[in-house]
């Protein structure tokens, strides 16, 4: 008999709950059309939304069929669920932009052939939407005092809630009503922070459909052992997409998580079997590095590719053992204007992304977090100069384990 893919999602750490009894039965039963949405906030995604994608995965190759919904309607609201202020006003361009590079990303984690998932875009129906018709169809079926308990908007009304954001839930509980009635799917998936909409969705189509049954699983958010959020570095988002987090960088950010989320990370980001996730997981002291760089090179794998992930692997490695070899190090060229402007080290470092401001700069400088070329800066005014490149290139290290090459043509 096949293993259910509930119990799949369960033992490897994604199920935090779901939304009616019932669930892991269907599952078991029958091939189901799932979804989940992802709004187009920004020109790529990023590693939280890795986790969602993964879960589907495993869903789409136990046979279940994915629908992908990527909110160019739902964005024009914005999210409130997990945000202390508004989200900044987008455009239909930039939404539509977005939209598009979404798409194109997941089809390189899905399978997204003909049969295989159903990629749509919520602005289909929403942006057309009667306004009046849609409160009599669906406004008269929502309470206002049961939202008002909901996390997502009562961590808000302290500061304030707009009546803007307020209609956002009634929006994505009608995505799952549409594409119920469209496509017969009967299971709505995301990230717990979502799961106060996922149960006015699956509510609101037993309202609507007589009694119809429909399902919520909120999947685990991707929290470090602090309980802080994973993905986030000084510079920001550690992004999908290889031109704004590049494949070293990428994998560095995993072959240095804590000894103590590696478990945590190699079950929810990988597909190795759990016997091998929990071998890697019990190594200690020094052998757990051996654990990381298998995290390390598997992630980067699964989203960049393999020959990316050697190569990452490989310039790690040489940097590790003292070399700066490896192609895929990050890299920054300074154009001739730059290079005639005689630029502080500060100024660069800016310029690669590797401090957010000159001050910042400075600080680490001062407090002994740079190297160039293997030397630490003491002066944190100090000047490049032509000597300080060998054959066209210098390295800035900041910290134990983040490199940059800085390259001239002079």
């Amino acid at each position: 008999m096949a293993e259910n893919v509930f119990d799949t999602l369960q033992e490897r750490g994604f199920v935090k709950q779901t939304t009616h009894e019932g669930l892991k039965e269907m599952l078991g039963r029958e091939k189901v059309k799932f979804y989940v949405g992802f709004d187009a906030t920004a020109d790529s995604l990023h590693v939280g939304h890795f986790v969602q994608l993964m879960a589907m995965a495993h869903m789409q190759r136990a046979g279940h069929t994915p629908i992908i919904l990527v909110g160019g309607g739902t964005t024009m609201i914005g999210d409130p669920s997990g945000k202390s202020d508004m989200r900044k006003m987008m455009t239909r361009e930039v939404i539509a932009h977005n939209a598009e590079i979404f798409k194109k990303q997941i089809g390189s984690f899905l399978d997204v052939s003909e049969g295989k998932a159903i990629m749509v875009d919520n602005a289909d129906w929403l942006l057309d939407l009667n306004y009046v018709e849609f409160l009599r169809e669906i406004g008269t079926c929502f309470s206002v005092n049961r939202m008002l308990t909901a996390e997502c908007y009562k961590q808000r009304l302290e500061k304030g809630l707009t009546f803007f954001e307020f209609n956002y839930m009634l929006m994505q509980a009608y995505d799952f009503l549409v594409l119920n009635r469209k496509y017969g799917c009967t299971l709505e998936m995301g990230g717990d922070d979502q799961w106060s909409n996922i149960l006015a969705g699956a509510d609101l189509i037993r309202r609507k459909e007589e009694g119809k049954k429909a399902y919520g699983l909120t999947i685990t958010l991707l929290l470090k052992s602090d309980g802080k959020k994973m993905g986030k570095t000084e510079s920001g988002a550690v992004w999908l997409d290889p031109e704004k987090t590049s494949p070293y960088d990428f994998y560095q950010y995993w072959r240095n998580v804590a000894d103590a989320d590696v478990r945590t990370c190699l079950s929810l980001l990988t597909f190795l079997p759990m016997d091998e996730v929990e071998r890697l997981s019990a190594l200690k002291d020094n052998e757990i590095n051996d654990a990381k760089k298998i995290l390390a090179f598997e992630i980067t794998k699964q989203v960049h590719g393999g020959q990316a992930a050697r190569e990452a692997q490989k310039a790690a490695e040489a940097l590790f053992s003292g070399g700066g070899e490896g192609g895929s190090i990050p890299t920054t060229e300074l154009t001739a204007a730059q290079w005639k402007e005689k630029p502080q080290l500060i100024d660069v470092m800016v310029l690669c992304g590797l401090t957010r401001s000159r001050g910042e700069g400075r600080r680490l400088i001062t407090q002994g977090g740079v190297l160039l070329n293997g030397e630490k800066v003491v002066d944190e005014f100090r000047a490049l100069e032509e000597a300080d490149f060998v054959n066209g290139e210098a390295m800035i290290k900041k910290g134990k384990k983040v490199f940059h090459r800085v390259l001239i043509r002079v």
